[in-house]
């Protein structure tokens, strides 16, 4: 295809997503379009993927835009796009929920922020995709959320980079992800989407208090049993038949019983954030479906209610299920999408840096830390 040929990283710009958290660049809208392009590079099972139909080229050097895995951070294939040039970026991290996987779970949503104008990145967490480590295993959420803060903020801290302003979007337990690197770091991002956060993981999915007490006994001993009691979350999650099916079918996605320590560490992860709402300061928007039965509508709420910032937006969709972005009738989505790109929009394209930002509204809140 015209313009477009791989390389090895070398420099320059890197934007990048992750499975359970988004990190994106927004731009100016584009006159010109490049399709999305999609390549897996057998070295370490790398997948590197670009999420857009659309990437912004600043002029005076070009945007290297990749998916990740775990495996190989230090020497991946980049998929490198010469495009239009563009006055202003703005950057965009994003994250997948648990046991899904980059390559066609984000796809729908790198697509619908491409053509908003925004560039969409990620990779996969340890245990998830084609990442290495057993499939479907979280040993420790906080040393998965130092894993994704060490690598975005790397790419963050590099001199071309630090002055774009710096956005999340976290998809259920990638919300859980995106607020628990907001606590880490709650002044280095500029906003949050929260797509039907894991604040708290909803009554009808959770076992009762005797199985999660002896679930924490054997998980010592066990950790990775599939044994933890749950209904299927694909049914619970996924309104779309085909997409249902599209997720059954995908060899990437972890479709069995949640593992014991995965269980167990998701669980604290959701009480964590659920017994510490006021401490969240920076901008967000909530999405949620009315009718979730995966992650708890009303927790969403009592956020929106205690949370410390100033800048909050909250929005319930009645009858819509767990997968907001995914999983609904395309009408749906869509409505979601044009939400989300409409506050996004309104706080990205008046400033075109950090800098710019700072000076127009100022962003100093008091430093929270994860206890």
């Amino acid at each position: 295809m015209d313009g477009i040929n791989y390389e090895e990283v070398s420099s320059r710009k890197l934007v990048c997503l992750s499975l359970s958290v988004l990190f994106f660049s927004s731009c100016v809208k584009l006159d010109v379009l490049v399709p999305g392009i999609h390549t897996e590079c057998s070295r370490d099972e790398a997948l590197h993927m670009s999420m857009v139909s659309g990437v912004p080229r600043p002029q005076s050097y070009d945007l290297y835009l990749s998916w990740y895995s775990a495996t190989c951070l230090s020497s991946p294939f980049l998929l490198r796009l010469t495009i239009v040039s563009v006055s202003h970026l703005r950057c965009f991290f994003s994250f997948l929920g648990y046991a899904m996987e980059c390559s066609i779970s984000m796809r729908g949503t790198g697509t619908q922020l491409a053509k908003a104008g925004y560039a969409v990145y990620g990779i996969d967490y340890e245990g998830h995709g084609k990442s290495s480590g057993l499939q479907g295993f979280v040993p420790m959420f906080d040393e998965l959320v130092n894993d994704v803060s060490e690598h975005f903020t790397s790419i963050c801290e590099r001199r071309e980079n630090k002055t774009l302003m710096r956005y999340l979007l976290g998809e259920s337990m990638g919300g859980a992800v995106a607020l628990h690197l907001h606590r880490k770091e709650p002044t280095f991002w500029d906003g949050a989407v929260l797509v039907a956060p894991m604040c708290k993981i909803s009554e009808e999915m959770k076992p009762n208090p005797l199985v999660i007490f002896i679930l924490k006994l054997l998980g010592k001993l066990f950790p990775t049993w599939k044994i933890v009691p749950s209904k299927d979350i694909i049914d619970k999650a996924v309104k779309n038949p085909e997409w249902r099916m599209e997720i059954r079918n995908n060899p990437y996605c972890y479709k069995g019983k949640p593992r014991l320590k995965t269980g167990i560490e998701l669980l604290k992860a959701s009480l964590d954030i659920q017994t510490s709402l006021e401490e969240v300061s920076l901008p967000f928007l909530i999405v949620h479906g009315g009718d979730d039965s995966v992650t708890d509508p009303s927790v969403s709420q009592s956020l929106y209610e205690s949370a410390y910032s100033d800048d909050r937006s909250f929005k319930l969709y009645p009858g819509m299920w767990h997968a907001l972005t995914s999983g609904e009738p395309q009408e749906n989505i869509d409505l979601v999408f044009s939400d989300i790109i409409a506050w996004l929009d309104e706080r990205t394209i008046p400033c075109s840096s950090r800098t710019e930002k700072e000076h127009k509204i100022g962003h100093d809140h008091p430093k929270l830390r994860l206890s």
